[in-house]
């Protein structure tokens, strides 16, 4: 057989920040290892630092420590060992691309079943520790090595790197959710005469504000109780109500707040029939009560969607795709920092004064990993 392991540049190490525990992050030179069968390396020009990272380093949420957190993110193949990319084709030096935030094993029953997302061994971007055979899985690295079993999708070059870079977590996970209700291709009218709620305009629920409208909404509202985001998902399309209020009555509703009354208000806005899709809720919170005889009689349904399947990356890279050439984009991305100053971003001071200017923060911040 044919050895096509493309040699990579003189690069045999990786700046990486890894995470120690709280705000801490600590520059670290990692060696980069011989790649294995089907596995790539990718020099990282951009991540973007998802929500459910402030969850991990505020305590919110368990996370192996210490590793290399991340999982948002797009680069450039330098380097690959027969690795393939969704449609099978090569992976070459130069490929811009972005990655599912899973590795799957592609063999045990819930892999065959359509459940990598949930294989029994699966492996996760930015979730394994420095310990590990997969230390530099993160994207708050200057490199990262792509594992077999990992969807790899490339890129155009005109898809601006931080729009590109929130497709393997955010923008994926949206068209997971929108799966879930029957949505199988954008611009198909698979919802139309249907209306639906979005709970939470964060990056996920911008992007399902304008999901909704390719898949044939005829009515989209967006609920939050920040007015600046409210104000943001208006310019995208949407109708908007306060986050708390209840005076609607939809076919599907999506959660992506994860909050206790939001979710509670999600269902209760169920019309006959009707489905809530649960997203945002990957933390712990106390239980919501819900009312099994109105559920029944309603025909109603409630179904959770926890990351993506490898097939929703490529709708998900379309979308942005859409989004990156109709929709406004001011108020969305926030501040550039060095990939060596990323503490600064979840220190407790900076994330006090975010806290006290929440109506105006971006939705995503960027980190150059260059």
């Amino acid at each position: 057989m044919t050895d096509n392991t493309q040699l990579r540049d003189s690069t045999s190490s990786a700046l990486a920040m890894v995470w120690r525990g709280g705000s801490t992050f600590e520059p670290t030179s990692m060696p980069i290892p011989a790649l294995l069968p089907g596995e790539s390396l990718v020099r990282i020009s951009t991540s973007t630092i998802c929500q459910s990272d402030r969850h991990t380093v505020s305590g919110r949420r368990q996370s192996p420590c210490p590793s290399v957190l991340g999982h948002e993110g797009v680069g450039r193949i330098i380097a690959s060992n027969n690795g393939k990319d969704l449609h099978g084709a090569a992976l070459l030096a130069g490929d811009r691309v972005v990655w599912s935030v899973i590795a799957a094993c592609g063999e045990c029953e819930r892999c065959t079943q359509g459940l990598q997302a949930k294989c029994h061994h699966v492996q996760k971007v930015g979730h394994e520790p420095t310990t590990s055979s997969w230390a530099l899985s993160g994207t708050y690295a200057s490199h990262i090595i792509l594992r077999p079993g990992q969807g790899v999708l490339k890129i155009e070059e005109d898809l601006p790197d931080p729009i590109a870079a929130t497709a393997g977590c955010a923008a994926a996970t949206v068209i997971a959710a929108f799966d879930a209700v029957g949505c199988k291709t954008l611009n198909h009218p698979s919802l139309a005469g249907k209306s639906v709620l979005i709970q939470g305009v964060g990056m996920l629920g911008l992007y399902a504000v304008q999901a909704a409208q390719l898949f044939g909404a005829d009515t989209v509202i967006a609920a939050d109780p920040n007015p600046t985001r409210l104000a943001l998902a208006r310019r995208w399309g949407a109708t908007t109500r306060e986050a708390e209020h209840q005076d609607s009555c939809v076919d599907i509703a999506l959660d992506f707040s994860g909050a206790p009354q939001a979710v509670e208000s999600a269902i209760q806005s169920l019309d006959i029939g009707g489905t809530a899709v649960l997203v945002g809720s990957v933390f712990p919170t106390p239980p919501i009560a819900v009312d099994p005889q109105w559920l029944v009689r309603g025909w109603r349904s409630i179904t959770g969607v926890h990351n993506y399947e490898p097939h929703h990356l490529g709708p998900a890279v379309d979308l942005l795709s859409h989004c990156a050439k109709h929709q406004p984009w001011e108020g969305v991305f926030g501040t550039t920092t060095a990939l060596r100053e990323i503490s600064a971003c979840f220190d407790t001071a900076h994330g006090a004064a975010q806290q006290q200017s929440q109506d105006h923060r971006p939705l995503r911040n960027m980190i150059d990993c260059r």
